[in-house]
């Protein structure tokens, strides 16, 4: 896939079988060893950040948040984690696709802004990320783009009050079922939850069609995430 510069980002969140942890402690180990090599070995093609969700979700366990500009690559390492000991006890219930592409929209603070820092993901390392999946209604299209920008100018405003809190948006149109995965880091989380009531009152909420489902997640090594599994 020709990318013209652009990152393909996927967020590929894992759920274990719990009979797993039932298994021998030599056989978890063993299979533990597997799937972190595994991963490792992706981290030296592309980038990788690992993240746990065990106790928070009960639908998923772990989240590999990937990025690189080779698209074949997301499946060579997906297919490859799947096949090892611990992968085949894993099932994959959410995984989305995203690329960068600069904002439509203007932002004032950042007019000193490089040229095409928007298609690169930098992470942070801060602990805490938050992600989900985000559809506008078609409404907010058919609207001229100052009107757009006039909204949106408004939205990010709010977003400068919290700047403990770093935004990464990637685009989805036409390649996956969403047309946004926005992705924010933090170190405080209770900032995040005053960031998504305070956007709710803003004027852009009119236009969300749907930004669910949620998913709160620590950043951890991959085998620190694996031994929370289990």
């Amino acid at each position: 896939m020709e990318n013209r510069g652009r990152t393909m980002v996927q967020f590929a969140f894992y759920k274990f079988d719990a009979a797993w942890r039932r298994q021998p402690e030599e056989v978890k180990a063993k299979d533990k060893a597997e799937l972190a090599c595994a991963v490792e070995e992706a981290a030296d093609e592309m980038m990788v950040r690992a993240y746990s969700l065990v106790g928070v979700r009960g639908d998923v366990d772990m989240l590999l948040w990937n990025a690189t500009e080779d698209f074949d690559l997301l499946q060579k390492h997906g297919s490859r984690l799947l096949n090892t000991g611990l992968g085949k006890w894993a099932t994959q219930p959410y995984s989305y696709l995203a690329m960068t592409k600069p904002s439509q929209y203007k932002d004032p603070s950042a007019i000193n802004e490089p040229e095409g820092r928007r298609l690169v993901v930098k992470p942070t390392g801060r602990k805490y990320l938050f992600v989900y999946p985000f559809v506008k209604t078609r409404e907010w299209y058919l609207l001229p783009h100052e009107e757009r920008q006039r909204i949106m100018s408004g939205h990010i405003v709010v977003g400068h009050k919290f700047p403990s809190i770093k935004l990464n948006t990637t685009y989805s149109f036409g390649i996956d079922d969403q047309e946004f995965v926005v992705a924010f880091e933090t170190d405080i989380p209770a900032d995040f939850l005053d960031l998504v009531q305070a956007l709710r009152e803003t004027e852009s909420s009119l236009f969300t069609l749907r930004d669910t489902p949620i998913f709160s997640c620590v950043q951890m090594s991959i085998k620190e995430a694996l031994d929370a599994v289990g």
